[in-house]
């Protein structure tokens, strides 16, 4: 039986192959990955061989948003047994013996390796392959009321959960959502779930702002700046990672509001309206990768309470990945794409 994965190469070269089977460590188990997420990191390893700072040197199997089922478990005991379905968790925490971080917070450890990443080499390969070797300690368990395609969202929407969730309590309080991507939609889902009074969501394609309307949000065009000026709310979290949309989420704070910089800027200075934030003594807030909030996003997914529906447009086989990161590079046509590795069992 073929062990289908998808790898990067070089900027443009991404290939669709017949993997080794996996040899696990004793603390790792063999998952049998049903779906999988592809995340703008991913898109950038395929577009330019690089995503911010991490730039490939090697070969890299791409991948870090997945669901599956546990086939064979860890040989020393740890985590779920076989047949267990699970979510991913795809940090590994590591200090770098130099550097100072809050113990509890491991997405701030400074040298954590993460499921598909070129930020060290050798690369931290990832799981878009049939059949993963994966430490135990990453494998959540999902309910039986929770798909595994719906799991495979299990990862951005932590990301989105614990980016609002840096914004404190957002319950009667009026919500911008700047930039309405996978992640900026899940943050919209988010701030449903956890009792936002109005959600304003903008973007510049009509399709994430349709979606977006259909999770509960007002919308948008992301360059009517006047409109969005006008917003005065009182927490606004920075989805789209553009230096614009950094400018327009301090436009759209009310004063003493706060401002959640989720999407990740260029690499270096980046303009800001910060006389704007200083007058109005804005709150901003930096939201990196998440931590302890997986298992409740599991549970929000899984009772329905977390409404994602919509958010995945496309869900292709993986014999079709490269067409897969093709839509999923066309924001006016495409929100989250999933590949489905099942289809590769032959």
């Amino acid at each position: 039986m073929s062990n289908i994965g998808v790898v990067a190469h070089a900027a443009g070269d991404l290939r669709v192959s017949d993997l080794p089977e996996p040899v696990p460590a004793p603390e790792e188990a063999i998952v049998e990955i049903a779906y999988g997420g592809v995340c703008g990191s991913d898109l950038h390893y395929w577009r330019h061989g690089a995503a911010g700072l991490s730039v490939l040197r090697e070969p890299m199997l791409l991948g870090h948003e997945v669901s599956g089922t546990v086939v064979a478990p860890a040989a020393d005991g740890s985590g779920p047994v076989a047949g267990t379905r699970v979510a991913v968790h795809p940090l590994t925490p590591h200090g770098d013996g130099v550097t100072p971080w809050p113990q509890d917070r491991p997405n701030l450890a400074p040298g954590s390796t993460y499921l598909g990443s070129a930020l060290r080499l050798p690369h931290t390969q990832g799981a878009f392959v049939h059949r993963a070797a994966l430490p135990s300690r990453m494998l959540h368990p999902v309910p039986d009321s929770l798909s595994l395609a719906r799991a495979a969202l299990v990862e951005p929407a932590a990301v989105a959960w614990h980016g609002l969730e840096r914004a404190g309590d957002v319950r009667g309080k009026r919500v911008a959502v700047i930039g309405s991507g996978p992640i900026g939609l899940l943050v919209t889902a988010v701030a449903r779930h956890h009792g936002a009074a109005e959600i304003i969501a903008t973007d510049l394609e009509p399709l994430p702002r349709r979606i977006a309307e259909s999770l509960g949000a007002r919308t948008l065009d992301a360059r009517d700046a006047e409109a969005i000026a006008a917003l005065h709310a009182d927490v606004v979290v920075e989805s789209s990672g553009t230096v614009p949309g950094l400018a327009a989420a301090i436009e759209a704070a009310a004063r003493g509001g706060t401002v959640v910089m989720l999407g990740l800027q260029r690499h270096g200075s980046v303009e800001a309206p910060l006389a704007t934030a200083i007058t109005r003594e804005l709150s901003l807030v930096g939201s990196f990768r998440f931590g302890a909030d997986l298992e409740p996003v599991i549970a929000a997914l899984a009772d329905g309470s977390l409404y994602v529906e919509g958010i995945v447009t496309h869900v292709l086989p993986v014999a079709r990945a490269v067409e897969a990161f093709e839509i999923a590079g066309q924001a006016a046509a495409s929100s989250k794409v999933l590949i489905e590795f099942d289809s590769a069992r032959v």
